[in-house]
């Protein structure tokens, strides 16, 4: 696999600097991160949520949980759901389901953005394929995106053995 065409495009057209990087599947950010050697803190996952009706997309740590919850509140919505893998594939079916960069790419969908993705130097996310990502400086990415920002995650807790 390599880079989507159009992940590549968008960052060249923006002329920010960024290294694609490529890897056997990794089909979580967690995975991702392990894969790419790079902290889960610094790996940008998208979870996709429907509220009220609506996609939109929550950007934070691979480390970190979504809190629904905190999302309706902060939004101000009456249901907020996971997407189900159909309505991935119907508003982001130019990339791997499961694999959407953090970008704003798709028109009349919503970014949103966790503090806790607020951090100095690099960030590593999902160029559209399960094998491929790009590393690039948080600062470009943040300025490219211009997301809002709200506190709306916690730190996942890694299972019993």
């Amino acid at each position: 696999m390599s880079t989507a065409t159009w992940v590549k495009s968008e960052l060249e057209q923006c002329g920010v600097a960024f290294e694609e990087m490529h890897h056997p599947e990794a089909y979580t950010a967690q995975t991702l991160a392990q894969r790419e050697h790079f902290s889960g803190h610094r790996v940008a996952k998208v979870v996709v949520a429907m509220i009220d009706g609506r996609p939109v997309e929550l950007i934070l740590p691979a480390s970190r949980r979504v809190l629904l919850d905190r999302v309706r509140r902060l939004l101000g919505a009456r249901e907020v759901r996971l997407a189900s893998e159909q309505e991935m594939e119907q508003y982001f079916g130019d990339c791997e389901t499961g694999a959407i960069p953090p970008l704003r790419h798709w028109q009349n969908v919503e970014v949103l953005m966790d503090t806790a993705m607020q951090v100095p130097g690099d960030i590593l996310f999902p160029a559209g394929t399960h094998s491929d990502a790009v590393s690039m400086r948080f600062e470009d990415w943040f300025r490219l995106v211009n997301p809002p920002v709200a506190s709306f995650s916690e730190a996942e807790v890694a299972p019993l053995r």
